[in-house]
């Protein structure tokens, strides 16, 4: 059985130079979310080289194409060769690394995403943090706060306490969901999974997995 992954550095590969020694200071991502505020300040009083103000905290690399249809409320950093389509909604603090895509009527709050994260199709990401080439199939979205407004406990191997009431979808590095599957809070999804559409997701997944359902997956052959 693939292992079921929840440290930083066992689920991303960060190669951003900007945004890399975050992820090293840490030794679980989750620790990574109330620091975003924080990440951004300090990235809009020295933005990377390439970067310019798109407003006055708003930051966009270069070839960043921005619908006019696009709401985009900082603060907020967009890496290059990135794609804003129609409607999306940025609610603020979010960070989006290069080549990214984020699509119709889709809508961010408070996260994190790596290079060449798809969220194309009405999908909501919030407290979250998207690895390198993830993707959300269309109408997959990150429920980021529990109905009982208690703090949030990931289940692994051993159940970690976060300390944090919202916290949405954490996927590896090439984890893929399937359209209309909704991860619980604190779901945690390993490197190269790919997940069935239409799953109702909550717990840590094994990377290089094919999760078939909320406690059913499969080792990749």
């Amino acid at each position: 059985m693939n292992k079921r992954c929840v440290k930083t550095s066992e689920l991303f590969d960060c190669q951003i130079e900007w945004l890399k020694p975050y992820f090293e200071a840490t030794t679980y991502p989750w620790e990574l979310l109330p620091k975003i505020k924080e990440i951004l300040a300090e990235l809009l009083k020295n933005p990377p080289k390439g970067y310019t103000f798109y407003s006055d905290d708003v930051l966009i690399g270069e070839n960043v194409k921005i619908a006019p249809t696009a709401t985009i409320k900082g603060p907020a950093i967009i890496g290059s060769d990135t794609e804003i389509r129609p409607g999306a909604f940025f609610r603020g603090q979010i960070i989006i690394g290069p080549r990214s895509v984020i699509g119709n009527s889709s809508e961010l709050k408070n996260c994190l995403l790596l290079e060449h994260v798809q969220v194309p199709h009405y999908n909501y990401v919030g407290d979250s943090i998207l690895g390198n080439n993830s993707h959300m199939g269309a109408g997959s979205i990150c429920s980021n706060l529990k109905s009982d407004g208690k703090n949030i406990v990931i289940h692994g191997d051993e159940d970690y306490e976060t300390g944090l009431r919202k916290i949405g979808g954490i996927l590896g590095d090439k984890a893929d969901i399937g359209c209309g599957s909704v991860l619980n809070p604190g779901t945690v999804v390993g490197k190269n999974t790919q997940m069935y559409p239409l799953t109702m997701a909550r717990g840590v997944y094994p990377e290089n997995s094919i999760v078939k359902g909320t406690k059913v997956w499969v080792d990749k052959r």
